[in-house]
């Protein structure tokens, strides 16, 4: 196997398990790797750091699938995945739920999403995506799946030299599904809903919300296919009107109260959130619940001034549209945005918008999403429930 030597002065991550090696990192490489070859990777003083696999198109020139000396072969993904898969058993998530969350589950760059008897998997990086076949095969053989589907139409494919693509990996099915999810059901498109079709990651912060939704007046926006906003009306909102600028999504999110009989007390219209927001501000519309959910703000870190900047509007204007004594329910899945940023910028929204706030909670993804300390990149979802009241 081709041998990478790192540099003397590392980054202290590596030793302390982050599976990420950057190409100045490296000191030499011994032998000439193709693309996505498994190689080994040595500390300056010879000592081993563990196995991965490298790219030399992409800025992480190796990820590392294991810090010892073992092969890596179907059953290493086999082993991996059923690893993973108990994790989730233990933890309570098995009906839907992530499966692998990358790193966290020590196979970077793959994601595999099981929504009941259905997979999507995405294989982010040239040296995962040689091993789609075994994955592929494991998910068979440990699941027996009625179906599993491809969703590798990402961008950040290209960084890798790979081509964006998305298709069936088994017999095709019918990528139009229905999960449950807190005794609700949705409606879920596995080919061409964002990222996998769904947010499986704000399970548990759904549940969150149900005693604040109680008799209350809600505004939802930035709303996708609508899960929050539907299960504040099961948990007892008197109306909830969700708002999100993707006709389509709104189309979804209907269909969805129609499916859960609460589309008497929820309905979505397809509109400009940044716009609506300040122009009810302005007419001094009022809400008991306001809930943001925006998407990403940026993806670079060159961007992190114009994310926060948003998120610190779309906040201002949500507050301003609250009653006194109301709740604002606000979420950021950008990960360049860690928790203590996150939570300044809100403040600063509270000061700006002459706003006092207490904290009824503040959390993180569903533990489906395993957080590891030291990758930032595991800790990336921020949810807040905040009391707003006047000064």
């Amino acid at each position: 196997m081709i041998t990478v030597y790192l540099k003397k002065r590392i980054a202290p991550r590596i030793a302390n398990g982050h599976p990420w090696i950057f190409a100045n990192e490296v000191d030499r490489v011994a032998g000439a790797p193709a693309a996505g070859d498994l190689v080994e990777v040595h500390y300056a003083d010879g000592k081993l750091a563990g196995i991965g696999y490298i790219n030399p198109k992409s800025q992480i020139l190796v990820r590392l699938l294991t810090r010892k000396r073992e092969n890596i072969d179907d059953a290493f993904f086999r082993k991996r995945i059923a690893g993973a898969w108990a994790y989730r058993q233990k933890t309570g998530y098995t009906e839907n739920c992530r499966l692998i969350f990358g790193e966290a589950d020590q196979m970077p760059a793959l994601i595999i999403d099981k929504f009941n008897d259905y997979f999507v998997l995405q294989t982010l990086a040239l040296g995962m995506d040689k091993w789609k076949p075994a994955i592929v095969h494991a998910l068979q053989d440990i699941f027996k799946p009625k179906g599993i589907y491809e969703r590798n139409d990402v961008p950040v494919r290209n960084l890798e030299g790979l081509e964006q693509q998305k298709g069936f990996l088994s017999e095709p099915f019918d990528t139009n599904i229905i999960i449950r999810e807190n005794g609700l059901q949705f409606h879920v498109d596995i080919a061409n809903g964002q990222k996998t079709g769904y947010f499986l990651d704000q399970k548990d912060n759904r549940r969150a919300i149900q005693h604040i939704v109680k008799g209350a007046e809600v505004l939802g926006a930035f709303t996708y296919t609508g899960t929050f906003e539907i299960h504040a009306a099961h948990y007892g909102a008197k109306t909830v009107l969700g708002i999100d600028i993707s006709e389509q999504a709104v189309a979804q999110a209907n269909r969805n109260a129609t499916l859960n009989k609460l589309d008497h007390i929820c309905r979505f219209e397809a509109m400009n959130a940044f716009d609506v927001l300040k122009e009810w501000g302005k007419e001094e519309k009022k809400y008991d619940v306001v809930m943001l959910d925006p998407p990403a703000f940026t993806k670079s870190r060159e961007n992190i001034q114009k994310a926060i900047t948003g998120y610190k509007e779309i906040n201002l204007r949500g507050m301003k549209l609250i009653r006194n004594g109301g709740f604002l329910v606000t979420s950021s899945c950008t990960n360049l945005v860690q928790p203590d940023l996150f939570l300044q910028t809100i403040d600063m929204a509270a000061k700006d918008a002459r706003k006092r706030f207490r904290q009824v909670t503040f959390q993180a993804q569903a533990s489906d999403h395993p957080i590891i300390w030291g990758m930032e990149n595991t800790n990336y979802l921020k949810f807040l429930i905040v009391e707003v009241s006047d000064h």
